[in-house]
């Protein structure tokens, strides 16, 4: 005897999701000037450092900046993208931005 296909619930477009096709895939809706937009607006944050002429010392550790751009931008990340794929990408887009940004001479010197 052939074992029989266990039926899928139908899902209506009633009931369905807007921003979800009928196969379960993600529309797009965001044109490349916006992402472009987004992308220039994060590297810009990431590269803002608030740097001090002598280092503070913040629990027995020298403080010699602090990555203040960054900061705002996990706080826009986490506001703007409802996505997690695109928030992982900002967030990594951001950390790398941060990191080299922190041996150029660039930023806030107080």
């Amino acid at each position: 005897m052939a074992q029989q296909k266990q039926k899928r619930p139908r899902t209506y477009a009633r009931n369905r999701a807007a921003a979800v096709s009928r196969r379960g895939y993600e529309k797009v809706f965001e044109s490349d000037g916006t992402y472009f937009l987004k992308l220039v607006v994060f590297v810009l944050l990431g590269t803002f450092w608030i740097k001090f002429q002598y280092p503070i010392t913040w629990l027995g550790m020298p403080l010699s900046a602090i990555p203040a751009g960054f900061l705002v931008g996990l706080i826009l990340v986490n506001r703007f993208e409802k996505i997690q794929l695109d928030r992982k990408i900002w967030y990594a887009i951001l950390i790398v931005v941060t990191i080299i940004c922190y041996f150029v001479p660039a930023g806030v010197l107080v």
